[in-house]
């Protein structure tokens, strides 16, 4: 068994759990009593089945899917059988001649094999009648959980037409925020959630991303083993879906899984004197799901073959480049994931960024290689256009062997040849390009910005933007590969996995356990260096990497322009706007109006980025730049949909209390949300357009907010003495210039980053202005206190707080980074005493609420 040192700080222990763990997904309650959807005990669940129906457009689209999800693995388990034992293949290919009585033509049955020898292959076979059971045991148990999923969509799809109001047939023109407010209202009538009275946007965020907001947050502090340094290959990074279901499978839902429910955490890993045996516990148990995952990965392997090669070969043979194409990779999903962003909202993101991304790839096309490129497609095309030609005159040379497959390859060879010669037209402009694709995926190294043109940076672009080749050899090795990281990776950060679920667990009234990340809390998970200065009294290792925290809480605010946030968080948000909005004041009194004239807001976004790094002075044309502060003028300014914006202002003034900031209320915060007050009075496809005009404004918004907050994170970084990195590695004295990576292999040396926690303490922070006070329920002893959007919660980890003579909180900075932040065969210092087992048991559990 490996030997856990972290430096986590005790936390005190929890003894309740909100709320109670039931099983049922609905609880209906007697007519003439209730409503049918008061008291769903799942929210979880729940919600989450809602969001699904909406995205896969209906219960009738869904339940198709599903039906040709199980004919899919029938065709796929049975040709594969038929191929291997029901053809004469000497036939097929024309090695075995047949008597034919009334033709001389060979057909195609002809090659098939009569049913009774064909079954008498099979059944001698023991090879296939394993894959045969094992492939029907795993049928019926999709076929078990497609029945489940019917009954279960069938109660969602009478939500909607009986509490939502809202067919089947104009759900595919329904944006997810109307569903969304609809939920919201339905509450106070139908009571779907006891523990509160009022349901808010974030809370159903919470409900639909739990565990994905802490894949996301394990993700930014480089929790997961997922980067490695293999010889020859260098620095790489594996994420595969094999490997993301069984960290879910550990973490979450699995037997033994750190959580009792959907939305507890089990009582024990919210203690922290037992952190070692429950370590030692969940070690063992990923040991012999690693174990588990070795014994199936055979089966699970040719399952993977199979599956490939029928998806991918007529796509291939029909479009030869699109594996030289390129994909985001599951690791760059996760890594560019806001807390609290559904899948549609990330996807349009990532797809918008998309078209950017692959013009930057493309600027890196060897020179070499074009060359050799260009020279095999030439003779390439010379065979085949002769080929062709002799067919054109004579169609019985396809007759003769090996010219048609000759023909099929020389149009492969040709295909794939061009995608390694750019286009002549092509302009190298990789700084421009990479400010473009900032806009769209909201994060980007520091040391990126610069250094566009290098390889290094292309490199590690390409992880996150990876070939769609690599994407598929990558998911076929996947089940070779996995039960290795699970048990020689995976297993060694036991101890850092237990501690980050207890230091990192908060819990909301009316949500359940939730990760403290998806608070989106600037005062406890904020960076100073992301414009939180004097806002947060964050600790190194509390802050969120690359600035996740303020760039999720803008997103969040952005896309849901009805939520409202606490007081500190909503001084955070009219801050930001009120600075971009002087910016975009001071560019409209400088600039001409002529570079605001486009109709598009899609053409304003792609005009974003280029230009010099100075805020006040981008402008270029359609294919070039708008800066920031044009961008954010002509927010309101592009006269096409200025109605509209009108519209969702006098909409958001009339909705929104009194008490709101009115900062908030200003035309350029916004998106789908207001939509439904238009599509209400028109028809679905008027109320789609002018839904996907206002996502579009805020989309552009976000990108307009994501580029400020990076250039002033970079004009507030220019000044230190700080390294950027790529990698979250420790820093040179948390461990010995020898140690590195298993094998041996030191990692590459990077360039470090100021935002990565260093192993030397940090000076305790200063309070800021927002600090409350430090007590609850009249208990004299020291609370830790987060800003909570929905009620109140109770904090299983973070740091400790001592009242001052005033009354107010101090927080105590922990100044090591967390244990295990090292990499694999690095061993984390200590700058302290580990605290003894067994002392925080018996200690009283420490409740507060946060208004």
């Amino acid at each position: 068994m490996a030997h856990f040192d972290t430096e986590y700080q005790r936390l005190e222990a929890s003894y309740s759990d909100s709320p109670p763990g039931e099983e049922n997904l609905l609880v209906h309650v007697p007519e003439g009593a209730k409503s049918q959807w008061h008291h769903i005990e799942n929210l979880d669940l729940f919600f989450q089945r809602v969001y699904n129906l909406h995205q896969k457009n209906g219960f009738t689209c869904m339940l198709l899917g599903e039906i040709f999800e199980l004919v899919q693995l029938l065709f796929v388990v049975g040709f594969t059988v038929f191929l291997a034992n029901c053809v004469d293949y000497d036939i097929l290919f024309a090695n075995k001649f047949v008597n034919h009585t009334d033709s001389s033509k060979v057909t195609l049955p002809d090659a098939f094999l009569p049913v009774d020898v064909c079954s008498a292959c099979i059944r001698d076979n023991a090879l296939v009648m394993f894959v045969l059971v094992i492939s029907g045991v795993f049928w019926l148990h999709r076929l078990v959980k497609f029945i489940y999923n019917v009954c279960c969509y069938w109660e969602i799809r009478s939500f909607y037409t009986s509490a939502l109001k809202m067919t089947m047939a104009e759900l595919p023109y329904v944006t997810w925020q109307e569903v969304q407010a609809r939920i919201v209202e339905i509450q106070k009538e139908h009571q779907i959630c006891i523990h509160k009275k009022e349901l808010s946007e974030l809370d159903i965020y919470h409900r639909i991303l739990r565990f994905k907001n802490y894949m996301v947050a394990m993700v930014n502090k480089s929790l997961l083993p997922v980067r490695f340094c293999p010889p020859l290959l260098g620095d790489c990074v594996f994420y595969t879906r094999g490997l993301k279901y069984n960290f879910e499978l550990i973490f979450f839902w699995g037997p033994g899984s750190l959580f009792e429910n959907e939305w507890s955490l089990k009582p024990e890993y919210k203690r922290g004197g037992n952190r070692l045996e429950l370590a030692d516990r969940l070690a063992s148990r990923i040991l012999w799901i690693g174990i588990t995952n070795l014994l199936l990965c055979p089966v699970i392997l040719v399952w993977q073959i199979l599956y490939a090669f029928f998806s991918y070969t007529e796509v291939i043979k029909r479009e030869p480049g699109s594996l030289g194409a390129r994909c985001w990779s599951l690791y760059g999903r996760c890594y560019l994931r806001h807390f609290n962003e559904l899948d549609h909202e990330l996807m349009s993101r990532l797809s918008k960024g998309y078209k950017p991304s692959s013009k930057y790839m493309n600027c890196f096309l060897s020179p070499l290689l074009t060359v050799v490129a260009k020279n095999v497609a030439f003779f390439a095309g010379s065979l085949l256009a002769v080929l062709i030609a002799l067919t054109i005159y004579d169609e019985d040379v396809l007759a003769v062997e090996h010219v048609l497959s000759s023909i099929t390859l020389l149009g492969v060879c040709i295909t794939v040849c061009r995608s390694f010669i750019p286009d002549k037209h092509l302009v190298f402009c990789p700084e421009q390009l990479l400010r473009v694709i900032l806009a769209h995926i909201h994060y980007m190294p520091d040391h990126w910005q610069g250094n566009a043109h290098r390889y290094e940076t292309r490199d590690q672009f390409s992880q996150l933007f990876q070939y769609k080749a690599a994407f598929i050899l990558e998911e076929l090795i996947s089940p070779l590969v996995t039960p290795f990281i699970l048990i020689f990776s995976l297993r060694r950060k036991s101890l850092e996995i237990i501690d980050f679920f207890r230091n990192f667990t908060v819990e909301v009234v009316g949500v359940g356990d939730t990760c403290s990340f998806a608070q989106m809390d600037i005062r406890q998970h904020g960076h100073p260096a992301w414009m939180s200065a004097g806002q947060t009294e964050a600790s190194i290792y509390q802050q969120a990497e690359d600035g996740k925290t303020e760039l999720s809480l803008m997103h969040f605010a952005i896309t849901n322009p009805q939520w409202q946030p606490p007081q500190e968080t909503t001084h955070f948000i009219s801050q930001l706007k009120e600075r971009v909005q002087r910016e975009a004041t001071a560019a409209s009194d400088t600039h001409a109006l002529a570079s605001l004239s486009e109709s598009e807001p899609r053409s304003l976004v792609a005009n974003l980025l280029a230009g010099p790094p100075t805020l006040a002075s981008l402008h270029l044309g359609r294919d070039g730049a708008v800066g920031m502060s044009d961008g954010a003028s002509a927010l309101r300014s592009l006269s096409p949909i200025s109605s509209s914006i009108h519209l969702r202002g006098s909409f958001s003034s009339a909705h929104r209390p009194a008490g709101h900031a009115s900062t908030t209320s200003r035309p350029m915060t916004g998106s789908g949300t207001d939509a439904r007050t238009v599509s209400s009075s028109s028809s679905a496809w008027e109320g789609q357009l002018t839904s996907l005009v206002l996502s579009e404004y805020a989309s552009t918004e976000m990108s307009i907010h994501a580029l400020y907050m990076h250039e002033i994170h970079k004009q507030q970084s220019r000044g230190e003495l700080s390294r950027h990195t790529w990698h979250r590695e420790d820093s040179d004295d948390s461990s010995d210039p020898d140690e590195g990576t298993a094998g041996g292999a030191n990692p590459r040396a990077f360039p470090r980053s100021h935002t990565f926690p260093s192993s030397a303490p940090s000076p305790s922070r200063i309070p800021g202005p927002n600090s409350a006070p430090g007590s609850a329920h009249g208990s004299t002893d020291p609370v830790q206190e987060g800003s909570v959007q929905s009620g109140g919660q109770r904090n299983y980890g973070g740091t400790t707080e001592s009242v001052g003579t005033v009354g107010r909180v101090v927080r105590s900075a922990r100044g090591v980074p967390m244990g295990g932040w090292a990499e694999e065969g690095q061993a984390a210092r200590f700058h302290g005493p580990v605290p003894e087992e067994g002392s925080e048991d018996d200690m009283p559990p420490q409740i507060h609420k946060v208004v």
